[in-house]
């Protein structure tokens, strides 16, 4: 089993998990509630290292970044470049036990559903230590345009800046113009089957699924009673439980891209204050009906039901194609 990179089908299983329990999910990842006895949650695992435990996730993303960084370094050499294998670049965690409850009547009095503070902002945590690029030294001996020419042996060509400031130039990410880094994690980690175009077609199957859920059969009569719930509380003009909380981030995107830029220019100042604590305030105050209008209506449980129900006609529909990318997925 392999731990894979992210792809657009987690996106779809973080909505999912938004309507189950209020942007919940498990200390570790926030699509895992969504998965959890779910009819899909074999495929997931397969794909994204979900049947690992955050230790053994944690030990086999440093082996792995190892043995990609002993590969990088022998790539660069010969490439004519000297290079120190870097294991601290990259860091992994699967999980530090603080809780995400969603669900938990004092959990949201605290922090509403996690938007403008939650038990994962930076307050608290341990400080950490500043990086030291082992290859610093090197580099710097180097003339600018040898500098040049070990980065795109390391990386691949690199955007020009007026390339990377365009809007109209996409890119996408290939192994094979990665430089030593992009060959060293393909042949680590072998091929990604959440980015296979062999299993294209069945990703887009899987978020066509989730981001049909309001039409899944009892879900709408399901947002209707929540939403009938929340109008009596006085908090109407929400359709779907997912908008509610929805509208607190909203705010708060809002709230970061009205802000003036600090001196410099290039960082965004940070939102005053008072705006933030007001912000809060209604944001801890909309969790609680929210909450409240979810346990009124069972909604977790109904959900979970009316989801579990779609998954399992999709697998149905779907099993040879399923089957088909657990194997390659499980292939080491």
């Amino acid at each position: 089993m392999r731990i894979r990179r992210t792809s657009a089908a987690l996106s779809a299983l973080t909505a999912l998990a938004l309507v189950l329990a209020g942007c919940s999910g498990s200390d570790d990842d926030p699509a895992a509630t969504a998965e959890q006895d779910s009819p899909l949650t074999e495929y997931f695992n397969a794909v994204y290292g979900g049947d690992l435990s955050p230790e053994e996730q944690e030990r086999q993303f440093a082996e792995q970044q190892a043995e990609r960084e002993e590969l990088v370094a022998q790539c660069m050499q010969d490439q004519g470049f000297e290079y120190t294998p870097d294991t601290q670049s990259s860091s992994f965690s699967a999980g530090d036990g603080t809780e995400w409850e969603p669900d938990d009547r004092e959990w949201v009095s605290q922090y509403g559903y996690g938007a403008v503070e939650s038990p994962f902002s930076d307050e608290g945590q341990p400080e950490e230590q500043e990086y030291v690029d082992p290859n610093g030294d090197y580099v710097a001996t180097l003339s600018e345009s040898e500098q040049m020419a070990f980065y795109e042996a390391l990386y691949g060509p690199q955007p020009t800046e007026e390339e990377a400031m365009s809007e109209e130039v996409s890119y996408e990410y290939d192994w094979e113009t990665a430089g030593c880094q992009g060959s060293a994690q393909h042949e680590v980690e072998g091929e990604d089957v959440s980015q296979s175009e062999e299993f294209k077609p069945l990703f887009d199957a899987i978020n066509e699924l989730y981001e049909g859920m309001a039409s899944w059969p009892g879900m709408a009569e399901l947002d209707a009673e929540w939403s009938a719930c929340m109008d009596a509380a006085g908090h109407g003009g929400f359709a779907t439980q997912v908008d509610a909380q929805n509208s607190v981030y909203d705010d708060l995107n809002e709230m970061y891209e009205s802000t003036e830029p600090t001196e410099d220019g290039e960082m965004a100042a940070e939102p005053d204050q008072a705006a933030r604590d007001a912000l809060a305030e209604r944001e801890v105050e909309l969790a609680l009906a929210d909450l409240d209008c979810r346990e009124e209506t069972d909604y977790r449980d109904r959900a979970t039901e009316i989801s579990n129900e779609a998954e399992q006609q999709f697998v149905d529909d779907h099993e040879s194609e399923l089957e088909a990318m657990k194997a390659a997925a499980e292939q080491d």
